[in-house]
């Protein structure tokens, strides 16, 4: 037999690039990783961004001796104000949903799976929205609350996140994350990392009206 009758050699793919980056995000700091509920440790995770503008904003500069005032951004030539700890948390949302959904479209390309469970960035972003859109709306007409008793934050000025909604909040989430009524399932046939964040924005959209009636029948 000749040499040029041998079956040629299957074409070899190079090995895949680790989007090391993507990665990190996805699994939301390595959270993902955990061997056990890795899909609970991102919705805790989820609640740092409705905190964190509290945080940052007056209790690090409250810390420092600076006089922080709550008054809201109001613009020149408008006839509407912006809650402030409204505004970064819309701003935080956008920018999770937006690292989101990029960084676990490439996960699950690299990991050759649908909706890899290690991806937790979208209960990052669904908790988010649950606490975000929850505690939103005030349930007393608009009146302020005392805000400087509640030492985990707010998410706007006139609406107290303490404890209870936090832990409300957490478990209505974790609900509707795992049931997955409709259209939670319907949202997660959406290609790529549209589809791994879609189903839990809809779920946080679910335990967000949960939270809400919670808060309106006075819990």
């Amino acid at each position: 037999m000749k040499t040029t009758d041998l079956p040629l050699p299957a074409t070899i793919a190079p090995p895949q690039k680790k989007p090391a980056f993507a990665l990190f995000v996805a699994t939301a700091s390595g959270l993902g990783y955990l061997p056990k509920a890795p899909g609970s440790w991102g919705s805790l995770a989820g609640i740092l961004p409705a905190i964190l503008p509290w945080w940052v904003f007056y209790g690090v500069n409250a810390a420092m001796g600076y006089n922080v005032g709550l008054s809201p951004v109001k613009f020149s030539r408008a006839s509407f104000a912006i809650d402030p700890f409204l505004f970064y948390n819309l701003g935080l949302f956008l920018v999770i949903a937006v690292m989101g959904v990029w960084s676990a479209g490439r996960a699950a390309r690299f990991w050759d799976q649908k909706d890899p469970q290690r991806v937790v960035i979208d209960e990052v972003s669904g908790q988010h929205l649950t606490l975000l859109l929850g505690c939103l709306l005030p349930v007393s007409g608009g009146a302020a609350t005392q805000w400087s008793g509640y030492p985990l934050g707010l998410i706007t000025v006139h609406t107290a996140l303490n404890w209870k909604y936090l832990l409300v909040g957490f478990i209505l989430f974790r609900g509707f994350d795992i049931w997955k009524p409709a259209p939670v399932k319907h949202a997660e046939r959406l290609r790529g990392g549209w589809g791994i964040m879609a189903d839990d924005w809809v779920a946080g959209v679910y335990a967000a009206i949960g939270l809400w009636i919670a808060r309106a029948v006075g819990l």
